[in-house]
């Protein structure tokens, strides 16, 4: 094999660029080293910049400067110990003729598996191949013989033996099957609309779908600015943000606050985001929307407090109430379904999984998670599912009065804001992902369970990870590490609650329905699933 280039994608954020580089450095190191010992000769792509205090690529146009200087031909691997916005990338790795391999410490330190995941998602849909590998110190066997192969010009086929179509079960429950195919057949005549404030957030190409592969689910998309979002936030008064805020705080909910604006969460902060929650309800009443997306991180950081504490609470039944102009109380007993990061994939998905769990009974309250982290606990694989700062409470151990509100860290957030954090309530879900493959919308779904641990190792896993965020033990049923990671397709997982296991299994029967009538093609995950 010809010289291998290393590339390491960065964020877009300065400060986050500048605290993530150490870890970076050493993974990048511990890589280049394990494909040197192979025998490989490897060179970085771009140099250290001394100015700027880190060695990312931290833009598109300095991504696609970097790519003019790389050899067409020539071997990349790609490594990832931090998040990275795809975008800085992608138009070079788009139609690059040399081998492309991703590699992402295993570590919960800071989003690099996350990172990773978006980019694999990314390249499966714009139909670039690559190979993929991971590894926590890059010496063991899982690792080495993956590079190995791929050294030798293989492309990495990872183990996808979790995985069946759901056109080769030859029994579904009729009755889930019915509910799933009547819910498409609705949704499809009468349709509905997704209200988007702005594309593409984070880098996030594979979270785009494409609107002609939404119309014939009969999904519209609403694009709307952030602008107007702000603007609406200034017509709300005073009166009516300190009435959110007081009404969460009568249901337990806890602000951890203080007086420094860089540093803390303060009253200002948490002032703003009752704003937001009141204005983005509105908006969504005014167009229509049955469920709407909040970029947040390209634009309103800069303007104003985070949106996390808004989408935890617009996706749960139980919130604050909002009114129109005539004092009507807007999506009164429902969830406003809120897709974090503008992830359109979990919105789609999202709103199905509202009608679906509705029609059943079942809880509706939804929300996707950074597939983020994973270690063994009392003898099983136990996952950490994290999200930047907000779930639905009815999630959460104790509802609101097990949740609390932590200033969003600096590095990533300037203008803060409160996360809605707290530990998900052990119990029976059903996870899933869509997303976009050879140009057709396809779907990913299996059971799941969440469970309790520990106070002191949730709070080392905590630690580990972002202890600002809430968290998800999850324990995936019939999956391994090395299979999720092998196939998922995103950043992110949706997930939802069942009531009990035979809860469960009806509510994946009926959703794997409405996804197939709505023309998204089915696999099935795992185990568990109550398909024969």
């Amino acid at each position: 094999m010809p010289e291998i280039i290393v590339i390491a994608n960065g964020d877009l954020r300065l400060s986050a660029n500048r605290v993530c580089w150490a870890a970076q450095q050493q993974t990048e190191e511990a890589v280049m080293a394990a494909i040197r010992r192979e025998g490989g000769t490897v060179r970085r792509g771009h140099p250290f910049d001394d100015e700027k205090g880190h060695g990312f690529i931290d833009s598109q146009s300095h991504g696609l400067r970097v790519f003019r200087d790389i050899p067409p031909d020539a071997p990349i691997v790609v490594v990832e110990a931090v998040w990275q916005y795809s975008q800085h990338i992608l138009g070079g790795l788009i139609g690059h003729r040399g081998p492309i391999l991703t590699v992402a410490n295993w570590s919960g330190q800071w989003p690099g598996l996350v990172g990773m995941l978006n980019l694999n998602g990314s390249l499966t849909k714009a139909g670039v191949p690559y190979s993929t590998l991971w590894s926590t110190d890059f010496t063991d066997d899982f690792f080495l013989s993956g590079l190995r192969r791929w050294l030798k010009g293989e492309q990495i086929v990872h183990d996808h033996s979790h995985v069946r179509a759901l056109a080769d079960f030859s029994k579904v429950p009729a009755d889930a099957s019915k509910l799933g195919v009547e819910l498409a057949k609705q949704l499809k005549r009468d349709k509905t609309i997704m209200g988007v404030f702005d594309e593409g957030c984070m880098g996030m190409y594979n979270a785009i779908i494409p609107d002609e592969l939404l119309f014939p689910a009969g999904v519209c998309k609403e694009r709307l600015s952030q602008s107007a979002l702000y603007a609406a936030m200034l017509k709300v008064t005073d009166a009516e943000a300190a009435e959110v805020r007081a009404w969460l705080e009568k249901k337990g909910m806890k602000f951890m606050t203080g007086p420094k604006h860089e540093t803390d969460l303060t009253d200002a902060q948490i002032a703003q985001q009752c704003r937001m929650y009141i204005a983005a309800v509105r908006i969504a009443a005014d167009y229509g929307c049955e469920a709407i997306g909040i970029q947040y991180q390209q634009g309103l950081k800069d303007l104003c407090a985070a949106s996390d504490l808004v989408e935890g609470i617009l996706n749960n039944v139980d919130r604050p109430p909002v009114k129109d102009a005539a004092g009507k109380v807007l999506f009164e007993g429902k969830a406003v379904v809120h897709f974090n990061e503008v992830d359109e994939c979990a919105g789609l998905d999202g709103l199905i999984t509202n009608r679906v769990w509705t029609k059943l009974g079942f809880d509706p309250e939804t929300t996707l998670h950074d597939v983020r982290y994973g270690e063994p606990y009392g003898g099983e694989y136990v996952w950490v599912f994290l999200i930047s700062g907000a779930v639905p409470p009815q999630h959460l151990v104790g509802g609101y009065a097990g949740a609390d509100s932590l200033r969003q860290p600096p590095m990533y957030f300037p203008n803060g804001g409160g996360t809605l954090r707290g530990i998900s309530k052990p119990g029976e879900l059903v996870w899933s992902r869509i997303f976009v493959e050879g140009g057709k919308l396809k779907a990913d779904i299996g059971r799941a369970k969440a469970v309790s641990l520990p106070a002191e190792e949730t709070q080392r896993r905590w630690a580990a990870t972002t202890v600002q965020w809430p968290i998800m033990h999850a324990v995936l049923y019939g999956v391994t590490r090395d299979q999720l990671m092998g196939k998922h397709q995103s950043n992110h997982i949706q997930v939802a609650y069942a009531p009990d296991a035979a809860g469960a299994k009806k509510a994946l029967a009926a959703k794997a329905a409405m996804f197939s009538e709505l023309g998204i093609e089915v696999a099935i995950c795992g185990t568990e699933h109550g398909l024969e």
